[in-house]
């Protein structure tokens, strides 16, 4: 047929004008033919036609979406001729099409599955011709919908005659749709209609990890398997296609909660993942800067947060960009509902709003929470349930690897311009440091460079910089050890100083009870280290007043060489009350939690309990939180050794304490002449002479005394002339239990 002038019809039916034909004559045209319409000189349109009794002959008829597409007037002359498709050129291979319910008010929440209406429409309108851009009225499951072609790739002719796909991809204007093309709904922005399964989105899926990130770049260390485990709780079903996570009915993990000691690198770490990830900048929020003193202002602020995603959720839905909300301190705004006495209420609506904002009603799946907190037992437990803050995950002290990681991090620039001295060596600093921080490490660092610098400063009249030696500085390995000593100290570590100054005179091994307290020691140290059976080993050191138990407890936790070593002592606790009493002691309990390998001294427990043998008298409440702690198991994979100290051991046994501890070792005094001997002569506080007339004075007689007290005579009777020192040393044992009939010193 050649070229003719018809004349614009409406379309006879609506039926008809579902099926995206051009209704004509049966004595114009055959039903499956396609024509070219041309309404003016420049603009022509293909459609497939479809004959139909009731239309006049010499017209042509077609629905409203079609004349809207075509700008078509009733009664308009179009001129048709036949158009015949190339198919080695024009066939649909993907069509991707924009969907929308044709009447806005039949808006309908129900899920629709794509996949389905790709199959019913390839039946529906299979060997049609499409074009971009062409509109068009589809129905499904009966509801009518608004088409928009938006584009259209041609199938690869490799597949055409039979063969392996090419990969060659080409977009087309004009279509012809087969049984095997593929068809991809798209919603409309501004559509409230919800898509299920694989033919909703054209997009290929697009990473949302960042293809480039590494860590040390990023500036983390010492947190691979942190980082690990967040991944594989909150991000695994993000990479995954969303129809297979749709398939298995997965839910997204919408909140992270990181805790753990200051400084470990929470808010680094929260930061850094906004970074790792495809989303847009993170929003970072400090808890404090939520609360406002006008009524109703921090739920607003709240809300404001949230705004942008709930906006995003409903423009694009499944197809949303994932938005990250970052709330530093959190404990600050989600503190246990009603645990304020007293207060307005302000933090628990504020804590409802937030709670009802991640998992409420009206859920959003396009954010994630990262709340950051050094107390998480401080926040409201609703927010830690599944759902909500869900993944736990506690940043902790760095291991020996990690610190090798963040010293190489923060002296990478140094090293890089060549300001890092050959005999720096990253391991041997990563060995010292035990119980460092990631900021303590950083700290380190820049107390060793601000040491290397001060050697290049000129203290004269005014202070300047010797410009040919600063040419030349260089931070050396005494720079970092007199940093380790001087500057900075780990605030979970040992305090040496502590310690040192309970053995200042040292350990004096006047015998074999001495040796045989310190090997048991040592194995108990050894049982803690290896034994998997008995991460908590708690012993207590028993004897009699002066005996030496603090000193020997402290040498067998400084042998330990433990990372965390802490001293619970009467003494840091001289006037506190019952309460601040029992918080200080857990205080040093939890810090010790922290640590890979700690011990904890417990020293003078008799003293800590209040205990005075007139009454007699205690403070159950300490009593009752030493129970507790000395039995309660350290964190997995952690390992505690605790050394308790008393001089009371039948006080303790009727507190019933004694069950809390593995194992009693008892310490002597000196309890015999011979050992009296050996001590002075350790002591070398005496020349010869004097220590063999001491030994003829005290030979066969049975002693008692402990060393700290002998120690004191010793000092106390060196402060006389030369000639009366054993003489007063001798009256001074005497005074303290003086010789009875049996010839025995009780001291």
């Amino acid at each position: 047929m050649a070229a003719r002038t018809m004349q614009a019809a409406r379309c006879p039916t609506d039926e008809l004008s579902l099926t995206n034909c051009a209704v004509v004559s049966e004595k114009d045209l055959q039903s499956g033919q396609h024509v070219l319409v041309r309404t003016t000189p420049t603009h022509k349109f293909v459609f497939t036609v479809k004959t139909h009794h009731s239309v006049v002959p010499g017209t042509i008829a077609f629905s409203l979406p079609q004349r809207k597409w075509a700008g078509l007037s009733i009664g308009q002359e179009v001129e048709v001729s036949p158009y015949n498709f190339d198919k080695s050129k024009q066939c649909v291979g993907t069509m991707t099409i924009e969907i929308d319910f044709l009447q806005k008010k039949s808006v309908d929440s129900s899920p629709y599955d794509s996949d389905k209406m790709a199959s019913e429409f390839i039946q529906h309108f299979n060997s049609q011709s499409f074009s971009v851009g062409q509109q068009l009225v589809f129905s499904f499951c009966d509801k009518l919908f608004g088409l928009l072609i938006k584009d259209i790739q041609a199938m690869d002719p490799s597949i055409l005659k039979g063969e392996p796909a090419s990969g060659k991809k080409h977009k087309i204007e004009i279509g012809l749709l087969l049984g095997n093309s593929q068809v991809i709904f798209e919603k409309s922005e501004s559509s409230s209609l919800t898509l299920v399964g694989k033919a909703k989105t054209r997009e290929a899926r697009q990473s949302i990890i960042n293809p480039d990130w590494n860590f040390e770049r990023m500036g983390i260390g010492g947190l691979d398997k942190e980082f690990s485990d967040i991944f594989r709780r909150a991000f695994a079903s993000r990479v995954f296609p969303p129809d297979i996570v749709e398939q298995m009915g997965c839910k997204h993990v919408k909140g992270i909660l990181l805790y753990g000691p200051p400084g470990c690198g929470k808010t680094l770490m929260a930061r850094q993942i906004g970074k790792m990830l495809n989303a847009r900048e993170p929003k970072i929020v400090n808890g404090p800067e939520i609360l406002n003193k006008y009524v109703g202002e921090s739920e607003a602020n709240i809300r404001k947060l949230f705004a942008d995603a709930e906006d995003e959720q409903k423009r694009l839905g499944a197809n949303s960009g994932l938005h990250i909300i970052i709330f530093d301190e959190i404990d600050a705004i989600c503190k246990q509902r009603g645990s304020m006495a007293g207060s307005t209420g302000v933090h628990d609506t504020v804590v409802n709003q937030l709670l009802s904002k991640i998992d409420g009603v009206e859920q959003l799946n396009n954010i994630l929470v990262i709340g950051m907190t050094n107390r998480p037992d401080l926040i409201d437990e609703a927010l830690m349930r599944p759902g909500r803050l869900e993944v736990k995950m506690e940043i902790g002290l760095p291991d020996e690897k990690g610190r090798v990681q963040i010293l190489n991090i923060h002296t990478a620039k140094m090293r890089e311009f060549n300001l890092l001295a050959v005999d720096v060596d990253v391991k041997e600093l990563a060995t010292e440091t035990k119980n460092y921080s990631g900021a303590e490490l950083e700290g380190l660092v820049r107390a060793a460079q601000s040491t290397a610098m001060n050697r290049h400063i000129k203290a004269s009249a005014k202070v300047e910089v010797d410009m040919e030696k600063a040419e030349k500085l260089q931070v050396n390995r005494n720079d970092f050890f007199a940093a380790l000593d001087n500057d900075i100290k780990p605030a979970f570590g040992t305090n040496q100083e502590d310690y040192a100054s309970y053995i200042m005179n040292g350990i004096i091994k006047w015998g074999d009870p001495v040796t045989r307290v310190l090997d048991d020691g040592e194995l108990l140290v050894q049982q803690t280290k290896n034994s998997d059976r008995t991460p908590l080993v708690a012993v207590l050191l028993e004897g009699p007043p002066h005996s030496g138990k603090t000193a020997l407890a402290a040498k067998i936790a400084e042998e330990s060489q433990f990372p965390f070593i802490k001293i619970c002592s009467p003494d840091k606790m001289i006037g506190h009350s019952e309460i601040a009493k029992c918080q200080a002691i857990k205080k040093i309990f939890d810090d010790a939690y922290k640590s890979q390998l700690s011990c904890v001294v417990v020293d003078d427990i008799e003293r800590l309990l209040d205990y005075v043998p007139i009454g007699p008298r205690f403070s159950n409440l300490v009593l009752q939180a030493l129970l507790v702690l000395l039995k309660k198991a350290p964190p997995r994979g952690r390992k505690l050794l605790i050394i308790g100290t008393t001089s009371r051991k039948d006080v303790l046994q009727e507190m019933e304490m004694l069950d809390a501890f593995s194992t009693t070792i008892h310490i002597p005094n000196i309890s015999t002449g011979k050992h009296l001997v050996e001590a002075l002569e350790l002591l070398g506080s005496f020349k010869d002479n004097e220590r063999a007339i001491i030994a003829k004075e005290v030979k066969g007689m049975r002693v008692s005394i402990g060393i700290k007290k002998l120690l004191m005579l010793i000092e106390m009777s060196l402060q006389m002339h030369q000639e009366y020192r054993v003489s007063k040393f001798l009256a001074l044992l005497r005074e303290e239990g003086a010789l009875d009939d049996a010839n025995r010193i009780r001291i």
